[in-house]
């Protein structure tokens, strides 16, 4: 068992001051970790899975006695070329924690603390919208009660405020919402507000949406909507990217998987943000090499070399997507475009 001076991973630290806690990703997405995953990931054991600009970033939710007010660290640890984690910032991490607060970590701080514990190089401030996404996945993880803001934002989606009063809307209100669509009543009135929201609520409800693994009947919804918009002579690109937000945590699903080929396949568009939609968020739908291959093409038509090589290097960090990008670089069906720029940047990494 760990003591407070043999103490070498966050999660030793967790067990050893009694704490409950729970784990999730706040780079990409708002995303609960595995517990045991996120160990072996601390012993460089596992690449980190959502890496995110070279980083780890996620918060640690725990607590001790009662989950109502639990403590929520955000941390952002640099990981190597392989993903894993750095394992001189996690200690460098944790000697800070322990030298503020001991094994103790529920206690309040002394002002001497509560500054060893500012200045700790490894903390980050999320977006205002990833910590309403995290607090509204915490209080339901947590089983607790919604904020205030989610009964208005229930109403609305019920169509009984009318679509227009969508003023007292809230970001909070929203991934309320979205984190409670395991309740049917919830899902069928989304479905049926769906075609009738405006933007100025449908875009944020997107993006609260990629949090969450969706019922069938929701995707199905948005995928109705995306055909609608893909049918018009003039295609909303944003309005697209937005539709993708909201199934990318449903990537994997054959539906949504045709969807995004569709997309790729499709000569109007050549919208970056919604090109970059698929790969920042939606990267599970082209893990396979005739998907991610097309999804090159498209990228290489589209961009400069500098913007191709940053996407790039951002796919080729996921653990996920890795192994099949490997596969594109040897391929013998891509272009000479896309051979040219892939091997531009080998040529540029390897003249560093």
């Amino acid at each position: 068992m760990a003591t407070k001076q043999n103490v070498s991973t966050i999660s030793e630290l967790l067990h050893l001051s009694g704490s409950s806690y729970r784990l999730y990703d706040m780079g990409r997405k708002v995303t609960k970790l595995v517990r045991q995953d996120f160990e072996k990931v601390e012993k460089a054991m596992q690449s980190y899975p959502f890496p995110i600009q070279g980083h780890a970033c996620f918060a640690i939710v725990f607590w001790q006695k009662n989950p109502a007010t639990p403590y929520i660290w955000f941390v952002k640890f640099p990981l190597d070329e392989r993903g894993l984690l750095n394992q001189g910032a996690r200690n460098h991490y944790l000697a800070i924690i322990l030298e503020a607060l001991g094994s103790d970590l529920s206690q309040d701080a002394s002002e001497k603390q509560d500054e060893l514990l500012k200045a700790n190089p490894y903390n980050f401030k999320p977006t205002q919208y990833k910590l309403a996404a995290l607090n509204a996945v915490v209080k339901r993880d947590l089983k607790q009660k919604a904020s205030e803001h989610y009964e208005h934002c229930q109403l609305y989606f019920s169509g009984k405020l009318g679509w227009d009063s969508w003023q007292g809307i809230g970001v909070q209100g929203l991934c309320d919402f979205a984190a409670r669509l395991d309740s049917v009543e919830n899902q069928h009135g989304l479905i049926d507000a769906l075609p009738h929201i405006p933007s100025q609520v449908f875009n944020p409800l997107c993006s609260a949406l990629e949090n969450q693994p969706l019922a069938i009947s929701i995707v199905s919804a948005f995928i109705k909507l995306a055909n609608v918009e893909l049918s018009k002579s003039s295609i909303d690109a944003e309005r697209l990217a937005s539709i993708l937000r909201a199934v990318s945590a449903n990537a994997q699903n054959p539906v949504v998987k045709a969807l995004i080929i569709e997309i790729i396949n499709n000569e109007q568009i050549t919208d970056l943000n919604l090109i970059l939609t698929i790969s920042g968020k939606a990267w599970l739908a082209i893990d396979e090499l005739d998907s991610l291959t097309l999804f090159l093409e498209k990228l290489v038509n589209l961009v400069a070399q500098d913007v191709f090589m940053a996407v790039f290097q951002d796919l080729i960090a996921l653990p996920a997507i890795r192994p099949t990008l490997l596969q594109c670089i040897r391929s013998p069906q891509r272009s000479e475009q896309l051979s040219a720029a892939i091997g531009q940047i080998f040529a540029q990494v390897k003249g560093q």
